[in-house]
């Protein structure tokens, strides 16, 4: 198994707003793919589909990072936390919703081997 992060960033943009808010989200891209411990970083839109019809915010990033240290330190960068204080946290923010969530691909019991190196 491995130490990464995967994160579901999703985010409902306020009623007429989708495009601009997927817009912004897409200009974090590039300076999150230079981040060491990013290993994918990519915002994505919803498309209606009759075999995919399940709930969820319109927006989403899809993130995998090398480790908990990793995204953590992403989430603390300066564009990240003025993105959420502006758009987000602001009352004229784009985003009248968000949800991010963390997982990892590790069973609970996971007995882990202990790699001395």
């Amino acid at each position: 198994m491995s130490k990464k992060v995967y994160c579901l960033a999703q985010f409902l943009p306020k009623p007429g707003k989708e495009a601009e808010l997927f817009h912004v989200l897409q200009s974090l891209e590039p300076n999150t793919l230079r981040e060491d411990g990013c290993l994918q970083y990519r915002v994505t839109r919803q498309l209606p589909n009759p075999y995919a019809d399940g709930q969820s915010f319109p927006i989403v990033f899809n993130e995998i990072w090398s480790d908990l240290d990793a995204f953590e330190a992403h989430c603390q960068r300066d564009e990240i936390v003025n993105f959420f204080n502006t758009y987000c946290l602001a009352k004229t923010g784009l985003a009248q919703d968000w949800n991010v969530c963390i997982y990892t691909d590790e069973p609970e019991e996971y007995d882990a081997p202990n790699l001395l190196i």
